[in-house]
């Protein structure tokens, strides 16, 4: 598959063509520059304005073969002189956001509160490229390089943007410098930044989920809305070495049965190509409380934990007692080692287990109860 190039590169390469036009006063129409990857970027130059102090140019993004929101977006780049108010030439590259170009507003983030998102590699990516045209071309002063994204504030409302409190427009961002086709590095950075945030703004208890499943019940039944929670897809173990690194003290995980139950068996990746086994799971739970016979075979056969719970009550009549409770304990007491012994000790752990069809099944608060 195809890589491609972050908002971050865009933005440093259309920077660098900026700079050459201005000081050099030659049009160009394609640039290189080197990504902190290694790789390097070739980019068509497009949209060239040329005044008497400025040159403002784009470079397309290009995303490869990842299905990014931003892919095929103009990211421009204004270059111009800046001077202070005596009128003297500062030295220095001076870089700002425009149009398009979100603002933070809530701490936690790469970028200070008031601050343009426009985040540190790609600055660092800019100030080099725009340093290096400065040192060829024997420039002296220094120069303000405004980054703009007319489609930005549309697209922010497709992106996580706006729950992590960056306002007016998409981030500008890359570490490497590439996006790798559905790349798990992204995902999990942007729930690193998700923690980070909610971290800063003082959370003695990160509320995290796999999902929105089940959002209902938990508002219901716990006054939690998931929609404010950290969204840590498959990545459980990730996120939880996330919250460790930075200084989380608790967690409060709430998910469905179908993705729990994998971290019942020690599986921190819950995605169905890295295991799914759930039903193995579920019926090794029912054999330590002592439930064996054919059930099982007919539990193994289920296609959902859903239908598993139900034949379950089925099988004993019990509505959601007994039988079922035990068995939901012992998976939570299995959930519970394994958060515990990835998070290392270093964080106060809750798990709040439910199902779409039979709401509640375990909480590892009332296990410590013995509710």
């Amino acid at each position: 598959m195809k890589n491609g190039f972050t908002t971050g590169s865009s933005a440093a390469a259309a920077s660098k063509a900026a700079a050459y036009m201005l000081l050099s006063g030659s049009k160009k129409t394609k640039i290189e520059i080197d990504t902190p990857k290694g790789i390097v970027y070739k980019a068509d130059v497009l949209d060239i304005s040329i005044g008497d102090d400025f040159v403002s140019c784009a470079v397309r993004k290009d995303s490869g073969d990842d299905p990014d929101v931003t892919n095929g977006t103009l990211i421009y780049s204004r270059v111009s002189y800046s001077k202070t108010l005596s009128g003297d030439l500062e030295n220095g590259v001076i870089i700002t956001g425009g149009k398009g170009v979100g603002k933070v507003t809530r701490p936690g983030l790469d970028q200070p509160v008031g601050e343009y998102a426009i985040n540190s590699v790609p600055r660092e990516m800019i100030e080099k490229e725009v340093s290096e045209v400065m040192d060829y071309l024997d420039y002296e002063g220094s120069l303000l390089v405004e980054i703009s994204i007319p489609e930005g504030e549309e697209l922010a409302k497709k992106t996580f943007n706006p729950a992590l409190g960056i306002e007016g427009g998409i981030s500008v961002i890359g570490t490497s410098g590439i996006v790798e086709p559905m790349s798990m590095a992204a995902i999990k950075e942007t729930i690193r930044i998700s923690i980070r945030q909610k971290v800063a703004m003082g959370n003695e208890s990160i509320i995290m989920t796999p999902g929105n499943y089940g959002a209902g019940f938990m508002k219901e039944k716990y006054g939690i809305d998931l929609d404010d929670a950290v969204k840590c897809s498959n990545f459980i173990g990730d996120s939880i070495d996330i919250l460790v690194e930075e200084g989380g003290k608790g967690l409060i995980l709430a998910g469905h049965i179908g993705k729990l139950i994998k971290v019942s068996g020690g599986i921190m990746n819950t995605h169905s190509k890295e295991g799914d086994c759930r039903m193995p799971l579920f019926a090794a739970a029912m054999i330590r409380c002592g439930i064996t016979g054919d059930i099982l075979k007919d539990i193994l056969a289920s296609l959902t934990t859903e239908e598993a719970i139900e034949k379950l009550i089925r099988y004993y009549d019990l509505g959601r007692d007994e039988a079922l409770r035990a068995v939901m304990n012992d998976i939570m007491e299995n959930i519970m080692y394994y958060l515990d012994k990835r998070a290392g000790g270093k964080l106060r752990i809750r798990c709040i287990m439910y199902s779409n069809d039979f709401g509640l099944l375990a909480d590892s608060e009332m296990l410590e109860t013995g509710e």
